[in-house]
């Protein structure tokens, strides 16, 4: 079955795209250039895609620092730093990009339907520390409904699903199934400050760390700092 792969270069996505893979998909990965302050993670994505053989991979471009509004994509928000797990969790983050999910996942339905796709996956988690809206189950089920009513495809009794295999996992359960895909964590980039190396201090960077650490594991990318 056709599945589009929403595919950032992450530690999540590229977990979700050899998922995906396992589940027997024929895979079309999309990846988003936004002008998002991390722009290095485009890289990953290019590079763990022709790793895992995906020969169909758009990149779509544009620029969502026309209105800022999050730490991603406006230079004069900080990016939070060396916060505790306890502190990430108490409030939505300046990193979440406003109705981001919504903008991926409404380029991914128009790309799924365009190809008679039956599947979006998307690497959305809804025990993350950060919290995000668009990240959680009632979201994704109300997604789900956009799907069915929106499209051509969906009205006639056929709509696109949306999976999310990660959704219910922790980040130590998420890279405990990437190790069973065997997902290759080094091609892979996770950090917000958008540097040669991770910083190791964003939230992002600190959740990632703190998951291989407790697993008794070493990240394979390069830091900056480590902790």
């Amino acid at each position: 079955m056709k599945a589009v792969i929403l595919l950032s270069g992450g530690l999540d996505s590229t977990c979700v795209l050899y998922q995906a893979m396992a589940d027997g998909c024929d895979c079309y990965a999309i990846s988003f250039d936004y002008q998002q302050r991390h722009r290095r993670e485009l890289h990953s994505a290019l590079t763990i895609a022709k790793e895992a053989g995906i020969t169909q991979h758009q990149v779509i471009s544009f620029d969502l620092r026309l209105w800022g509004g999050s730490a991603l994509t406006d230079s004069a928000i900080d990016l939070p730093s060396e916060r505790s797990l306890a502190e990430m969790s108490e409030n939505i983050p300046v990193t979440y990009v406003p109705a981001r999910n919504t903008i991926f996942l409404s380029f991914a339905l128009a790309y799924g339907e365009a190809i008679a796709a039956e599947r979006v996956y998307i690497g959305v988690n809804a025990l993350d520390y950060s919290g995000y809206p668009d990240c959680r189950p009632d979201y994704i089920q109300g997604m789900q409904e956009v799907f069915r009513l929106g499209t051509k495809q969906g009205r006639e009794g056929n709509p696109i699903s949306i999976v999310t295999p990660l959704i219910n996992l922790k980040k130590t359960e998420i890279i405990q199934l990437g190790n069973q895909l065997g997902v290759p964590w080094e091609l892979t980039w996770s950090c917000y400050a958008g540097g040669e190396s991770a910083c190791g201090v964003c939230d992002s960077c600190r959740l990632r760390l703190a998951a291989f650490a407790e697993l008794g594991l070493v990240d394979p990318i390069d830091y900056e700092h480590r902790g």
